[in-house]
């Protein structure tokens, strides 16, 4: 019989910097499990995105045992990536504050995809410029 999982717990780390000192371990601690296990198994899942924030999604079981699956990174912070910009516009699209490429914007999109709810690449990068657009990040051509 499958355990039953009693909590669902969704974090933003940055890549393989996971602590057991907050804010993990203030949101991890009461729900009862080993922080340092999850640090040390999540450092290892991440190491090769160094530099990212990578989200998360825990599920705790009754037995205090965990599983996790990582996710792609927000596309706000891709596109900031790309941008070379350390934050968007606090005016939305009214401010133009960085440009992207069409081909930047692919390789976002690209990255996006298993967590977006678009089926084709070009779904996808619909979706990732219409956030750009509100960042204040234009899209060249």
């Amino acid at each position: 019989m499958a355990k039953a999982i009693t909590k669902v717990i969704s974090l933003q780390i940055p890549a393989g910097k996971a602590t057991p000192a907050p804010p993990v371990g203030t949101v991890l601690g009461p729900a009862g499990i080993n922080l340092q296990e999850f640090c040390t198994k999540y450092n290892d899942a991440t190491k090769d995105k160094m530099g990212d924030i990578i989200p998360v999604k825990i599920n705790i079981y009754e037995d205090r045992t965990f599983d996790f699956v990582l996710k792609t990174p927000p596309a706000a912070d891709l596109i900031k990536k790309f941008a070379k910009i350390k934050s968007g516009s606090g005016k939305g699209k009214n401010e133009i504050v960085g440009t992207i490429t069409k081909d930047e914007l692919k390789q976002i999109a690209e990255i996006k995809l298993p967590d977006l709810n678009a089926y084709t690449i070009e779904d996808a990068m619909k979706i990732v410029e219409g956030t750009a657009l509100n960042m204040g990040v234009k899209v060249s051509e």
